[in-house]
């Protein structure tokens, strides 16, 4: 094993001696080296075998050499925008030179993690005061389980050398897109920041492509088959951002907001495009000007989910055999009370807005028509419908509802604004709608009996989050989808805004961070998550990392998100509640 620093010439002398040994011979590669021009290559960890996750390796430049200019890393936004560009650049490079397989499993690949369309911030790359760090993985190529160490010296000395010189240097990157960059993330983080104050939830800028190419994709749909969003005159709103001037667009107003219109008009398609609207997107996304409060949840039935000790009694209570609901615990929630657990486990964690698509949700829930008052009597259904509770919510805890309603007419009496999608247009409908529920009473009676009350805290007990197996931490991600924690998986294929398969990775790092060093029994979910939080604020999402040299796969994830996936954890149990 390496000690200190090397050079370049004494990597490429330990690649020609292990060349055809038993592949852990690669071990002695470990360390680092100075390569001409003045940056190192980091070897931090080798993988055991071909078949193995890949090594992970750090390209890294100091910071008067990178030359990246002080004013483009100095504020969190900029930062995030400018390591997102880099690491663009570096995978656009990696793609370009791509070679494919060189041996077995693995062998000859590099890979950065690779950011989709929204910007977000990553461990990939660093760029600070002192360094501009570039982290990948390489699969170290074997034949069988034989050293390749040519394949490696053209991997690590020659291909290596050309993804840091077109990527960690400033003077290589063209400057008015490394800008336009940066001041598009800083101006799309101006609105988000500017929407409360205005009285809105979200905003929706003219231009914007909101459809994507297919049902499989995030990318936009082409711009001639696709329909760019024009604001409605009653709606419309401007921002004079930092950078682009006035940005002009649709204005959600806080309250309760009806997205109504016939199937396949783009009802679901707009708020879709609300609910990411959560993060920064880039250039040529179509929903760049797409921005929504960032504390905006996506809400849905979830049939069969574990719930734990939530108290959804303002939605549903007087259960058959007494079954109490101000902490309610089930192995497998229906449609219903997976979605009032939903909601109020949501506003524990600080919800401002619910998004809610009436195709995803469960039908009992949202809506009990007079008819059905009168067919069966108000005592015998536990449900107090969504319907009567979404103004309180606003009332009395500020948290705004924008809902997609196809079928449900009786929301007209709650709603505040009512937006009808006609082709892909929106236009405001509100005083019709108005005018309609007034002509034509639902004749359904309120069902709330009294208010929404407060939303109640949970504490976990720290023993039934454990993240261990045989001993050692386990925590996995499988894509966007699913968690491995210790010894049980957490299905998160119905938490909605989580955009990338390395914000779940991080997801479960900062699951184990929870466990190992936040829970002790005292401190709520939301406090806990907080922590966590702080954590990364303070030192990076490094702080949440198992490895001992990078974690180079990590996206940060929101806070709901990460509480999402704990309420998910069929083991845990609180007190509280």
């Amino acid at each position: 094993m390496t000690t200190g620093v090397g050079t370049h010439e004494d990597l490429r002398a330990a690649l020609r001696r292990i060349d055809g040994r038993g592949y852990k011979a690669y071990q002695d590669l470990r360390g680092t080296y100075r390569f001409p021009g003045g940056w190192e290559l980091s070897i931090d960890h080798v993988q055991g075998d071909p078949f193995a996750a890949p090594s992970r390796i750090r390209a890294r430049v100091p910071a008067g050499q990178a030359g990246f200019p002080p004013e483009l890393w100095q504020t969190r936004t900029r930062r995030v925008a400018l390591c997102d560009y880099v690491a663009r650049t570096a995978a656009r490079v990696i793609r370009q030179m791509a070679r494919g397989r060189r041996g077995s499993g693995s062998s000859g690949r590099i890979a950065v993690d690779e950011p989709g369309q929204q910007v977000l911030e990553r461990t990939a790359v660093v760029i600070g005061p002192e360094c501009a760090e570039l982290r990948l993985s390489v699969g170290l190529p074997a034949q069988g389980r034989r050293v390749l160490g040519r394949a490696a010296e053209e991997m690590l000395l020659e291909e290596l050398p050309r993804i840091a010189a077109a990527a960690l240097y400033y003077r290589a990157l063209d400057p008015h897109r490394v800008r336009a960059h940066v001041e598009l993330a800083e101006d799309q983080e101006f609105i988000r920041g500017q929407l409360r104050a205005r009285g809105l939830v979200a905003f929706v800028g003219d231009g914007a492509i909101l459809p994507r190419e297919s049902g499989v994709s995030d990318r936009p749909m082409d711009a001639q088959r696709a329909v760019p969003f024009e604001t409605p005159p009653e709606l419309a709103v401007e921002f004079a951002v930092p950078h682009r001037g006035v940005v002009r667009g649709m204005g959600i107003p806080a309250g309760v907001t009806l997205i109504a219109g016939g199937g396949y008009h783009g009802k679901t398609t707009l708020l879709r495009a609300l609910a990411f609207g959560v993060y920064n997107h880039v250039a040529g996304d179509g929903r760049e000007w797409v921005i929504t409060d960032a504390d905006a949840v996506k809400i849905r039935a979830e049939d069969g989910r574990r719930v734990e000790g939530v108290d959804i009694s303002p939605f549903i209570n007087r259960l058959p055999m007494g079954r109490d609901t101000r902490r309610f615990s089930s192995d497998d929630a229906s449609g219903s009370t997976s979605q009032a657990a939903n909601i109020v486990e949501a506003l524990e964690m600080g919800c401002r807005v619910l998004l809610i698509d009436e195709d995803t949700s469960a039908t009992n829930f949202m809506i009990r028509d007079a008819r059905m008052q009168a067919l069966v009597a108000r005592e015998k259904e536990p449900i107090t419908p969504f319907i009567d509770r979404v103004r309180q919510l606003y009332v009395e805890h500020g948290v705004s509802s924008v809902l997609v309603v196809g079928g449900a007419g009786d929301y007209l009496d709650v709603a505040d604004t009512v937006i009808i999608m006609d082709e892909y247009r929106p236009r405001d409908a509100t005083a019709v709608a108005r005018r309609i529920a007034r002509e034509y009473p639902s004749g359904r009676q309120p069902e709330a009996a009294g208010p929404f009350g407060p939303v109640r805290s949970r504490v976990p007990l720290p023993q039934t989050v454990d993240p261990r197996r045989s001993g050692k931490p386990r925590a996995r991600h499988r894509g966007v989808d699913e968690i491995a924690f210790g010894y049980e998986d957490i299905d998160l294929r119905h938490i909605e805004q989580i955009v990338h398969p390395s914000q779940t990775a991080a997801i479960a790092a900062a699951l184990v961070y929870l466990a190992e060093r936040v829970l002790d029994g005292k401190i709520s979910i939301r406090e806990a998550v907080k922590r966590v939080m702080a954590a990364i604020d303070e030192n990076g999402l490094d702080v949440i990392s198992p490895f001992q040299g990078h974690p180079g796969d990590y996206a940060r994830p929101r806070p709901h998100e990460v509480a999402a996936a704990l309420n998910r954890l069929r083991t845990l149990k609180v007190r509280g509640g």
